[in-house]
């Protein structure tokens, strides 16, 4: 299970709306100082807070620290999802019109329309599945102690 900690903004029945910090895993990396990525993230760029509907059985109110939890296999599964298959679709609709003789621009045409039906396809499956208790996160636990600075 992959966790993140997170503080509960709106409370739902069986569900908490959390706020959780985007962090890059730059600052661990030996690469920081001459790596693009670092140098957008000491400049602020990127940062910000992600919001999050989690599921939650335990009694929580607005403010409280949570540890939220998402399986390893769906976070995989839905990586896998929505990173390969509109790369699957590019290549796929590029190859079969190349193998049928199209024109080059009629080959790029036909990979860009397959990446579009690929994200569309990936697209209309997320949202047919985002209220599936099964591909939720779930609070695992609340922290006490009470806030603890900027989460």
């Amino acid at each position: 299970m992959i966790e993140e900690r997170g503080r509960v903004i709106a409370v739902e029945s069986g569900a908490v709306w959390v706020e959780t910090l985007r962090r890059s895993t730059c600052s661990g990396c030996s690469m920081n100082a001459g790596c693009g990525q670092g140098f957008l993230e000491r400049l602020g760029v990127g940062n910000g807070r992600g919001r999050v509907r989690a599921l939650s059985s335990l009694p929580l109110a607005p403010g409280d620290e949570v540890v939220l939890g998402v399986g390893e296999d769906l976070l995989l599964k839905s990586a896998l999802l929505f990173y390969l298959s509109p790369l699957l679709g590019l290549f796929a609709l590029a190859l079969l019109a190349s193998r049928i003789g199209l024109g080059e621009p009629l080959v790029v045409a036909a990979g860009l329309a397959g990446f579009l039906l690929a994200w569309l396809f990936v697209r209309r499956l997320s949202r047919r599945h985002s209220n599936d208790p099964a591909m939720q996160p779930v609070v695992l636990r609340a922290l006490v102690g009470g806030p603890s600075g900027p989460v």
